[in-house]
């Protein structure tokens, strides 16, 4: 079983950086596909990147632009780079994993593995 584990979360002022980290405990497989959700406190949890097995990106409105997902093979890790933040960018952040037939970052299905989350804050 894979598991994930994100870091690199924290306080960041609004037009700030931070970088996430999701490493995985084992080799992801070269058909995974990878990606970022997030879940601010009284909402849904919401895809905000995804990345195929070859490099492909994609993003929600809301960050397109602002925050780049990227991945090392060789480590087996996951990054989201997150620039010009926002308050509205606050919440849990998680990154999960699944074969690349059955993930849309869009839809955070229970099948996926998820990592535990980190919290980003972003204050005005």
């Amino acid at each position: 079983q894979v598991l994930l584990l994100e870091s690199g979360g924290g306080s960041a002022q609004a037009g700030g950086s931070l970088r996430l980290s999701c490493s995985a405990s084992e080799y992801i497989r070269g058909n995974d596909c990878m990606g970022w959700f997030r879940q601010a406190p009284g909402k849904e949890r919401e895809g905000i990147a995804g990345i195929d097995s070859d490099g492909n990106t994609k993003y929600a409105d809301s960050v397109k632009g602002r925050f780049t997902v990227s991945k090392d093979n060789a480590n087996n890790t996951l990054y989201l780079q997150m620039n010009s933040l926002k308050p509205e960018d606050t919440a849990m952040y998680y990154c999960a994993a699944d074969r690349c037939s059955y993930f849309q970052y869009t839809d955070p299905r229970d099948r996926y593995y998820w990592g535990q989350g980190t919290q980003v804050t972003v204050s005005s």
